[in-house]
């Protein structure tokens, strides 16, 4: 290339970058992005067909649906590009910016992104060193987060709680001695009246039952108090417990709350719920001081503490050298995805097929609007903690249903994560799994008559992956006279076309890969020996490397093309030059307890007919 045409020659859409670095966005990030912001959930009005305003496929937001025409119609054609409708607000450009554009939705309550509190390694959970069941039930408003801790204060209410506690076991004790005395009167005033009524040996008798009743009756008052005095102390005990080891990120549950409440303790602590706690705390947090301390609390911890200090003084060292900001974990503003990459197709009859995406983002911005309905009309705090809790459910689905186990769905709408992972995801469908030119597929079957280095490769399967390469040769022989009747007369599968085809292989070199490719053996080279049928037909001594069975397995087929790469495949691929396993140097290519069986059974046979004199006597 001309090195002074580059500049002509460089496309100006395309990205010149030498690396990729992913990262948190923070909300100014997705601010910057965004070209508006998404208010209702409606998608396209159902009788002019057009994207409503404010909703999910907004053409002002996202960019118009015709190219170089605005939404109104004000604007028509390429001249008019840049300009933004006075009238309809849209900017006048190409279409295929609706595959680029985001919006977002500021949302009235925060909300944390499930992939950082919830799964194996929770990093809120570490960064915060709180226990993640602890971490999702202040998320889901049934905890209480402690934000603030006055320490003066909180010498003060443990005096308060051990002097409430005594000041209930003496009064416990002067009610149960009061009732105890009541008792005592009451049997001695029946035994009086007894005696009176009762005369000769029955009086001696109701005189016995009387005291027996009135022993049962002070043992079980006695045995009431001290059940209720143990129940003080236990609560007692919890309960100082709790206070001495309140700090800034204990969790505390509604029933503890509630029971430090009820024994009148000063309140010296501040208590939030939800990711409006969490995102309080972590925007308190200062990384370098937060090291400082764990790298002292490493050196003298040891065995599970040990490690969990390591686990988390490694997080925050890396947040810090990659400058992420922990505040980034919780979502204030949810960016909306281009409406093209979430796109509404029109069906045959008038209905409509969506993508699931969208449903989950209606869903988000009918309890977003909601919410904020609610917060203006001055709800109680009960009814905004619900619908709080509802908004990020909503958000959880929206960016990966999976996470949210007590959902009971029968067929969940697919989400952000689910479009990603898995063998049906974006990497591995269509990043990684292309479908590639000059390969075929297979089933396997063996082929025992073959050498080491070869394998059978069905004709049309060949004819079909070798086509341009026939192609040429069938112009260059004088038998067509362009590509157009060269395909033509492939198409009739004259003779000469397959023997054309068996000089084009014979030296030509393929690939065999089974799946899983686990190690190098997995993807060899054979020259190819044409067949009949449709099934590959593979040397039984090369299964053990494929870890392949003719039991209906398959095989994908590709053909190296460059010469480099055909003398590639034959000087380091080739069966004959892997006989040895890679992991331990054992060899992998030897014949089988089949292949041994198959050998004696032929040389077993009795030896007549036309191939008698093709088999020796051998002893196996």
């Amino acid at each position: 290339m001309n090195p002074n045409n580059k500049k002509q020659l460089k496309d100006p859409t395309i990205l010149d970058f030498k690396s990729l670095k992913l990262m948190l966005a923070s909300k100014q990030d997705i601010l910057e992005w965004s070209y508006g912001e998404v208010t209702k959930p409606e998608t396209i009005n159902y009788r002019t067909l057009r994207p409503e305003k404010d909703g999910l496929f907004d053409e002002r937001i996202f960019g118009p649906t015709k190219d170089w025409e605005c939404y109104c119609g004000k604007y028509k054609r390429i001249r008019y590009r840049g300009i933004t409708c006075d009238k309809c607000g849209v900017e006048v450009t190409l279409s295929r910016v609706r595959r680029e554009r985001i919006g977002h939705i500021s949302l009235a309550s925060p909300v944390s992104h499930v992939w950082f509190f919830k799964g194996a390694s929770s990093p809120l959970s570490l960064l915060l060193d709180i226990q993640q069941k602890n971490l999702e039930s202040v998320i889901y408003y049934a905890s209480y987060l402690v934000t603030d801790v006055d320490e003066q204060k909180k010498k003060e209410a443990i005096d308060v709680l051990t002097k409430n506690l005594e000041d209930r076991k003496k009064n416990l004790k002067e009610k149960s001695k009061d009732e105890e005395k009541r008792v005592l009167e009451e049997m001695k005033d029946k035994k009086d009246e007894a005696k009176s009524v009762v005369k000769g040996e029955q009086k001696q008798l109701v005189s016995q039952e009387l005291d027996l009743v009135k022993r049962q009756k002070v043992t079980r008052l006695q045995e009431t108090y001290e059940a209720e005095a143990a129940k003080i102390d236990e609560i007692g005990e919890t309960l100082l417990k709790l206070l001495k080891n309140l700090r800034v990120s204990s969790v505390l549950s509604e029933d503890e709350y509630f029971k430090l409440l009820e024994y009148e303790i000063p309140i010296f602590f501040t208590i939030k719920t939800g990711s409006e706690a969490i995102l309080e705390l972590i925007n308190k947090l200062d990384l370098s001081e937060l090291i400082a301390v764990l790298r002292k609390d490493v050196e003298r911890a040891s065995g599970q503490k040990y490690l969990r200090l390591i686990k988390r003084l490694r997080l925050i060292e890396s947040m810090r050298k990659a400058g992420i900001t922990a505040g980034s974990m919780i979502f204030v503003v949810l960016p909306v995805i281009p409406p093209d990459l979430r796109p509404m197709v029109q069906l045959a009859g008038g209905r409509f097929a969506t993508s699931d995406l969208n449903d989950l983002y209606r869903r988000v911005i009918n309890r977003n609007n909601r919410l904020k309905h609610l917060i203006a009309l001055g709800a109680p705090e009960i009814i905004l903690r619900n619908e709080k809790r509802m908004l990020q459910e909503s958000v959880d689905s929206l960016i990966d249903s999976s996470q949210r186990g007590s959902q009971v769905v029968s067929s969940p709408l697919r989400s952000l994560s689910d479009m990603l992972r898995g063998k049906q995801g974006r990497f591995r469908q269509n990043l990684l799994g292309k479908r590639v030119d000059y390969s075929g597929r297979s089933v396997i079957v063996v082929g025992p008559e073959l050498k080491l280095t070869q394998c059978g490769l069905p004709k049309e399967m060949a004819l079909e992956m070798f086509k341009p390469f026939v192609l040429r040769e069938v112009i260059v022989r004088g038998l067509a006279t362009n590509i157009k009747s060269a395909k033509r007369f492939i198409e009739k599968r004259p003779p000469e076309v397959f023997d054309i085809l068996e000089e084009i292989t014979k030296n030509h070199p393929v690939l065999l890969n089974r799946a899983p490719t686990l190690h190098k053996l997995g993807i060899q080279a054979f020259y190819p020996v044409l067949i009949e049928g449709s099934a590959i037909q593979l040397h039984p001594c090369v299964c053990a490397g494929y870890n392949a069975d003719f039991d209906g397995d398959q095989m994908a087929v590709h053909i190296p093309l460059s010469k480099k790469a055909q003398e590639e495949a034959i000087k380091l691929m080739m069966p004959n030059h892997n006989l040895l396993k890679p992991a331990d140097g054992s060899p992998i290519t030897l014949p089988n307890k089949e292949m041994a069986l198959g050998v004696f059974y032929i040389t077993s046979m009795a030896r007549y007919g036309k191939h008698r004199d093709q088999y020796r006597q051998t002893h196996v």
